[in-house]
């Protein structure tokens, strides 16, 4: 992709509605272009049997799915093949799915219910390094966050374990800068951003860049 942005084909579209899957094909391709590579899946099966033959720089995938949850899917290639952005595009938009979807390793959650012009912008984001938030669901996620406890798993999030350089960092994240974009503004390389990146999911219990930059809005990181 030129001009820095990112690609967001190939795509892969989890979808069993076929006006949905023809709506989301049109919609990438209005943005990536007539050729842009897209490849269709009606069920968790039909989506992992294409994943074995094919990588994808983005999956936009439902939640309610004739043979299970989407979510499932989403944590499975988060869990290996973290290169593919994954964003839910769903009609369900209650917390439990929202916080689930997220912790699964969503970067974005779109409605269906949007009209085409708003969902574009928000895919177009995804160019950007951005992490496409539905603002109804952006707004539920804010209020629902603090309440949230810590799975037992986890370590309880404190903001004294945040340091001034991840603090900075986070506070990029939020802006919608790309890792290589933090690197640049930093003087740092991206692989110490990575790193950061990492140490800040881990110390906030949460697995993606939005999880990450709600979870430290929670917690008053981010002023």
């Amino acid at each position: 992709m030129q001009d820095g942005r990112t690609a967001l084909s190939p795509t892969l579209i989890v979808e069993d509605d076929p006006a949905i899957q023809f709506r989301i094909r049109r919609l990438v391709r209005g943005i990536e272009g007539p050729d842009a590579a897209i490849d269709i899946a009606a069920t968790l099966a039909e989506a992992r049997a294409l994943l074995v033959r094919s990588n994808y720089a983005l999956a936009l995938i439902d939640i309610g799915l004739p043979d299970g949850n989407g979510c499932d899917l989403i944590a499975e290639l988060h869990e290996r093949e973290a290169s593919t952005q994954t964003v839910v595009i769903s009609a369900w938009g209650s917390e439990s799915v929202v916080i689930n979807a997220l912790r699964s390793g969503a970067i974005g959650y779109l409605l269906k219910e949007r009209e085409d012009v708003e969902l574009d912008l928000l895919l177009r984001s995804i160019q950007r390094g951005g992490a496409p938030i539905d603002p109804a669901i952006a707004r539920q996620i804010l209020t629902f966050l603090p309440a949230e406890p810590n799975a037992a798993s986890a370590p309880q999030a404190s903001t004294s374990q945040i340091t001034t350089r991840e603090r900075e960092i986070l506070h990029l994240v939020s802006l919608g800068r790309t890792n290589r974009e933090i690197a640049d503004e930093l003087c740092l390389s991206r692989l110490t951003i990575e790193t950061h990146a990492k140490t800040i999911y881990r110390k906030l219990a949460v697995s993606s860049r939005t999880a990450a930059v709600f979870k430290a809005k929670s917690l008053g990181l981010l002023g």
